[in-house]
């Protein structure tokens, strides 16, 4: 029996990246998806591509706790509840060093990483049926810290912190919620921060932070996926308050 068979998934971020190719393969597994973001153009052609019998999608920003309300109702509204969700919208950020750090940029990471993970949860949990299944994506750099950063670890590590508030409190509820955490994969979001990091061109930047992972490669959006397949499947039904790390022994 597919992993996920008659399972319903909310996934924020689920137009492009991780959170697509997530969507796709839960789909095959048996679910049906909730896609969340705010790019309305690339989530209507995602869930016209997975199947209008098997997707809806929803605009809201996870800043905006409203918005979030509004996108869950929606998935709850044509599939009738959820069983897991995937917390996975994310901006970068900036990268100079702190006492460069502009004020703005700064909050606004922490408002997406750590508030939007916090909406979605206030505001899903309540629908997610007993023994289903949270992941929110953090980042190796929520594990090791970075310099040059400050925004984007100091928001990766927060989402750690929630996480383990979040396990504890619907434990009784046999919900199990974990945090994913990838290293450097290949997609337009890790390619710009890498340039910008490194100041090369994308080829030349990725195979600095290619040096920098022991298994010596960038991990794909199709590996993040079947890492977020298990923590949302019956397999990881005594797996919670965990870090999951999916980064070719860089944060080891």
């Amino acid at each position: 029996m597919a992993q996920l068979q008659d399972k319903v998934a909310l996934i924020t971020g689920g137009e492009s990246g991780i959170g697509l190719a997530s969507a796709k393969l839960f789909v095959r597994e048996g679910a049906q998806v909730v896609l969340v973001g705010i790019d309305k153009d690339r989530l209507e052609a995602a869930a016209e591509e997975i199947g209008s019998e098997h997707a809806v999608s929803a605009v809201a920003d996870v800043t905006d706790s409203a918005a979030v309300a509004a996108a869950v109702a929606t998935g709850v509204d044509r599939f009738g509840r959820l069983d897991v969700v995937f917390s996975n919208a994310g901006v970068s950020g900036e990268v100079a060093k702190i006492v460069d750090y502009p004020e703005d940029v700064f909050a606004r990471t922490l408002a997406v990483h750590v508030t939007g993970a916090f909406h979605v949860l206030k505001h899903t949990l309540p629908h997610v049926t007993d023994g289903g299944s949270v992941i929110i994506t953090s980042s190796v750099v929520g594990l090791v810290g970075f310099g040059d950063l400050s925004a984007y670890v100091a928001a990766k590590h927060g989402q750690v912190g929630l996480m383990r508030s979040a396990a504890k409190e619907v434990a009784d509820r046999r919900i199990r919620v974990n945090t994913l955490h990838p290293g450097p994969t290949s997609t337009p979001f890790q390619d710009d921060i890498e340039m910008r990091a490194t100041g090369k061109s994308q080829a030349d930047a990725a195979v600095v932070f290619d040096d920098l992972i022991p298994l010596g490669r960038h991990t794909t959006v199709d590996e993040i996926a079947q890492a977020a397949l298990y923590l949302a499947s019956d397999a990881s039904a005594m797996v919670t308050s965990t870090t999951f790390a999916i980064d070719g022994g860089m944060s080891g």
